[in-house]
Order: C-alpha cells, then structure tokens, then sequence
C-alpha cells in the first residue's frame, strides 16, 4: 500500500503519472473518494504517464471517455450505474477484454463486478482544501518508487 498526501491538482496528477508505468493492459484502476476529490485529476496523471496526449474530462455525462494509446486508457463514471445491465451497456467488460487500462470512478457502485487485482486509489480530503490524502493499493512498484 501506498499513501501520499498531495497539495494541489498538480501534484496529485504528477503522483499519478509516476504511478503509471506500472500499469499493464487489463488493469481496473478503482477511484473511491466523494465528489470533489480528485479523481479525474488522477486520471489526467495517468494519461500523461502513459504517454497519452488528450484532453482529459470527467466522463459524467458520456459514462465512458476513451482516450487512445497503448495500452489504451478508458475512463468511466459508474455514478447513474444501478444493474448489471447498465454495467454491461456502458462497454465495461468489452473495454476490459481488449486489454485496455480502465480508470473507474465512483466504483463503490459496481464493487461486486470488480476483477480480484484491481488497483484501489482512495481520495480524501487533507488538511486544507487542496490537499488530499491518496491511497493506493494492489499496484506492485519497485524498491526505489518515490513521488
């Protein structure tokens, strides 16, 4: 498990790039947190860290945002989610079985479909209004990782 506290927006999508290198094709990254917290930021961090050069925006309205690269990196907002049919119609599955890295807000929503080695990030508020304490569980990074 890894915990950072970030201080601002930068810094929390900065902690995610470095975070990125160590995701492979297939990985479910699961962002709990309320709204506010941070986590499209950390998804703007993982685009960058993947080499993904696009604009980065929650996907509320859309339910799914597909931002290219290889791996490709698609964003989901699983909010308005409430059936495994709604589940299945947002292209969860399909975007995972191609093998594409899979950043999931609001995943408290789908936690029973949820494959067994997915990436936990866990955003709270810190101290002040742009700090955040990030918690990171089910990522294997090497000895010397350091944000």
């Amino acid at each position: 498990m890894i915990t950072r506290i970030t201080h601002s927006t930068e810094e929390t999508e900065a902690f995610a790039a470095s975070l990125a290198k160590y995701l492979r094709g297939g990985t479910v990254v699961a962002f709990f947190g309320g709204l506010g917290m941070g986590k499209t930021a950390f998804t703007r961090g993982l685009a960058l860290g993947m080499g993904i050069d696009c604009h980065v925006s929650s996907p509320t309205f859309a339910i799914v945002n597909d931002y290219g690269g290889n791996p490709p990196l698609v964003h989901f907002d699983m909010y308005k989610v409430e059936s495994w049919d709604d589940l299945y119609s947002s292209g969860f599955f399909d975007y995972l079985d191609m093998g594409a890295v899979l950043a999931v807000e609001w995943s408290e929503n789908i936690e029973n479909a949820l494959p067994e080695d997915t990436v936990r990030v866990t955003i709270k508020k810190g101290e002040d209004e742009n700090s955040r304490i990030i918690t990171v569980e089910g990522v294997e990074c090497d000895e010397g990782f350091s944000y």
